[in-house]
């Protein structure tokens, strides 16, 4: 499969391949899955990583659901098969906040992405790609597989299952769809159902995929080097990255000043311009298309009240000990969204951090994070 240039040891859009270095990924069983829209997904695996040790008594487990473009890697350092170093490294770890001298923690990579768990640039039955004849895959679908893996792993019961973003709704699916296999739970800047908004976001990052020329319906795994949909990409990361970040910060950072020795009037870009355009090409170096599609897909799908009596009903279901942390500047997760999960489970709380950088807040303020969740797990 040649589909792009080669960065860190991983092709620049991103997937993972049989043949990279594998670094600390174990891989679980293959399975045939059926998916909540009909159909099956044959011989889907998911890739994960553990850290510390388990318990005897298998009472320590604690999961840990990874954002939209995160994945398995949390913590830990960047090379030897990883392309970025532990996203969340800075709260997992020996003597951190999710203390992996206590805590057996396990990290997916989802179903659907692109660090060596099944998705569109997996191969199909027949050798190929699956490319466009990828199905869809909900949040159910994917904490489905994840509870599969739980049971490969001989756990009965997670002590806490925490997750930020597109990982807190697989979270409080978690604790919604398997209410006995969830003791604690944390959802951190995240919602029970995707809004109108949030879907209007989705919307927009996908057609812009799908309008690159390159991206070919999905089918261009097979493309010459390079000539991937990397522009696509990019720029619905850069759609995406202004969600993450907030008004306050953006105007405090970079206001009207022009890019570096650049002229705005003659055609050069504001610093804002050059900022979004760094973490759109960065990210197209390190990510797939078409697994940025499906789990925005899936994002855009996410509704725990679906068939389950509304939203209301679905909370109220909910056994575990539940902290829903917002962040004050979210407009991407408005900290509403928080303060509902908390008002309705009947073990909810709410926390509302204090960040100048918006959604990013989950990612940058780790010690109110941490201070938080020590508390609420340990």
């Amino acid at each position: 499969m040649t589909h792009g240039q080669i960065v860190n040891g991983l092709p620049v859009s991103g997937a993972w391949q049989d043949g990279d270095p594998v670094g600390r990924r174990r891989f679980g069983p293959a399975t045939d899955r059926a998916l909540e829209v009909g159909g099956t997904l044959p011989g889907a695996r998911l890739t994960y990583e553990t850290w510390g040790e388990l318990a005897p008594g298998r009472d320590n487990a604690v999961l840990i659901c990874h954002a939209l473009t995160g994945d398995s890697h949390v913590s830990g350092e960047s090379g030897s098969g990883h392309p970025t170093p532990g996203w969340w490294r800075g709260i997992v770890g020996p003597g951190l906040a999710i203390d992996t001298d206590r805590f057996y923690v396990v990290a997916p990579n989802v179903l659907g992405g692109c660090q060596g768990s099944t998705g569109p640039a997996s191969r199909a039955p027949d050798g190929k790609p699956w490319g466009s004849r990828f199905p869809l895959l909900t949040t159910r679908d994917q904490v489905v597989a994840e509870y599969d893996l739980m049971r490969h792993l001989g756990i009965a019961r997670w002590h806490a299952v925490v997750g930020p973003s597109l990982g807190g709704q697989r979270a409080l699916e978690w604790a919604v769809g398997y209410p006995q296999q969830v003791s604690k739970l944390a959802v951190i800047a995240s919602g029970a159902s995707t809004t109108a908004e949030q879907a209007a976001w989705c919307h927009t990052q996908i057609q812009i995929l799908e309008l690159d020329p390159c991206f070919n319906g999905g089918d261009y795994y097979d493309f010459a080097p390079g000539n991937g949909p990397h522009r696509g990409l990019a720029i619905a990361r850069q759609v995406a990255h202004t969600t993450y970040r907030c008004p306050r910060e953006l105007e405090a950072r970079f206001g009207r000043d022009p890019g570096y020795r650049e002229e705005p009037l003659t055609g050069g870009r504001l610093a804002v311009q050059a900022y979004l355009e760094h973490h759109g090409h960065k990210l197209a170096r390190r990510f797939d298309a078409g697994s940025y599609r499906t789990l925005t897909r899936a994002m855009l799908t996410h509704d725990v009240g679906r068939g389950r009596g509304g939203l209301v009903r679905a909370l109220a279901g909910v056994s575990a000990d539940v902290l829903a942390i917002g962040v004050d500047s979210d407009r991407l997760f408005y900290p509403a969204q928080s303060q509902q999960i908390g008002r309705l489970t009947p073990r909810g709380e709410t926390a509302i951090i204090r960040s100048a950088h918006g959604h990013d807040g989950f990612l940058i303020e780790n010690d109110q994070v941490a201070a938080l969740l020590a508390g609420f797990i340990g």
